[in-house]
């Protein structure tokens, strides 16, 4: 009977099966991958359309259930969806000013926030999460006013009148980088929704080790190289006493069990943390578990490398766009300061200069070599621009 459901309303089914399963993270994890094989679009927590189960809307699309939401609960969701009977939320600051502060608290707002469930409305998670003290203080102060019978209409904390904009005093602050949005998911949905973390340095990555997971082929004859995220790792000893480790890694096309026995664990033991990025070297084999349906693969690795150590030892270049408009004076200082401060390096710097009806590569002297950092990376981005940075490798 299931597999007849399954077969015949795969998305009403998944959602029902996650439902059962809602407070159960590791499940839900093993649930949402198998939506993605199935070509089922799963869409984020959503305060204006999400229930507390797993729902599907009209579009087919299974939304994810307000209860899974870490930090939330089923107070303050009742109480949303009683408020959102009145009709739907048009920005935060209608949220909180209808939404009861005792249930839908902070830390509740933040992770609502953080797992998307406000993207619905247009506005960045940065932006919201700027704004949340003045909404907040806003939809105290209405409360007090109704409480007091008062009609305040020159004491607002913020102008929510038709047409203003509420965001407009924190319009200007910094957007989260695609590993801060991540990261907010992580913690409150247990997983991540919009991306994988390993997606943001994939092109660089494929330089060293092109090879994705899900493509690699069993050959002991050889060493392979394999990049990914560790998303679970764990210890044991072996038969002589000595510490081995089991690593479980992640490309974001599949994962695969690496194996570093003791010498390897003992090299590198301080890199083998989650959410870590590595780059390993070994023997890809067909694993002992494999099922009769799909050949499963497993590493036996002798060395592993960070992101930093192999851009500290293969990097070829860093290079920076720069468009004309964008320098002056203050944005000189400001990209000579942070090449200063990576400098004793052995990465070469060279700029590439745009203005409107020409560019030129500009390579800096050894003097500006740098250790390329992510620090560094994300910095240089902040400064010229999320595009304008990339290290190229040989070959």
């Amino acid at each position: 009977q299931t597999a007849w459901l399954k077969a015949h309303y795969p998305a009403p089914f998944m959602a029902a099966v996650m439902s059962s399963e809602l407070q159960n993270t590791d499940k839900i994890v093993t649930f949402v991958k198998e939506c993605h094989d199935m070509g089922l679009p799963l869409k984020l927590p959503d305060v204006n359309e999400g229930d507390y189960m797993f729902t599907v809307n009209p579009q087919g699309e299974i939304i994810y259930g307000l209860g899974a939401i870490k930090g939330l609960g089923g107070g303050p969701v009742e109480n949303i969806l009683a408020a959102r009977k009145e009709g739907p939320f048009r920005d935060l600051f209608d949220f909180c000013a209808r939404t009861d502060p005792r249930k839908v608290n902070r830390r509740a707002l933040e992770a609502l926030i953080r797992c998307g469930a406000f993207d619905s409305l247009r506005v960045s998670r940065a932006v919201m999460m700027a704004s949340l003290d003045d909404a907040l203080a806003a939809a105290q102060q209405t409360a007090n006013n109704a409480s007091a019978g008062i009609d305040d209409m020159f004491g607002e904390v913020v102008d929510t009148t038709a047409g203003s904009d509420v965001y407009a005093s924190h319009r200007g602050v910094r957007e989260w980088s695609a590993k801060e949005t991540l990261a907010g998911e992580r913690d409150t949905l247990g997983l991540w929704i919009t991306g994988h973390p390993f997606e943001e340095h994939e092109e660089e990555l494929r330089k060293v080790a092109p090879t994705r997971i899900l493509d690699l082929r069993a050959d002991e004859s050889r060493n392979q190289q394999v990049a990914g995220l560790i998303v679970a790792t764990r210890t044991m000893k072996t038969k002589r006493g000595d510490t081995m480790a089991v690593l479980t890694l992640d490309d974001s096309s599949h994962r695969m069990e690496v194996t570093l026995f003791s010498d390897a664990y003992t090299e590198c033991r301080e890199l083998l943390v989650k959410d870590q990025i590595l780059v390993l070297e070994g023997r890809v084999q067909k694993d002992d578990r494999t099922d009769v349906h799909k050949e499963k693969l497993s590493m036996r690795a002798n060395s592993a490398r960070s992101l930093e150590q192999v851009r500290q030892a293969a990097s070829a270049e860093l290079t920076i766009k720069l468009r004309s408009d964008l320098v002056d004076d203050a944005f000189t200082d400001r990209l000579s300061h942070l090449l200063q401060r990576a400098g004793s390096g052995q990465c070469p710097v060279a700029f590439w200069y745009f203005q409107h009806d020409n560019q030129a590569r500009l390579p800096l002297g050894e003097r500006w070599r740098v250790t390329p950092s992510e620090d560094l990376i994300q910095q240089l981005r902040e400064c010229c621009g999320e595009d304008s940075v990339s290290l190229s490798y040989p070959g």
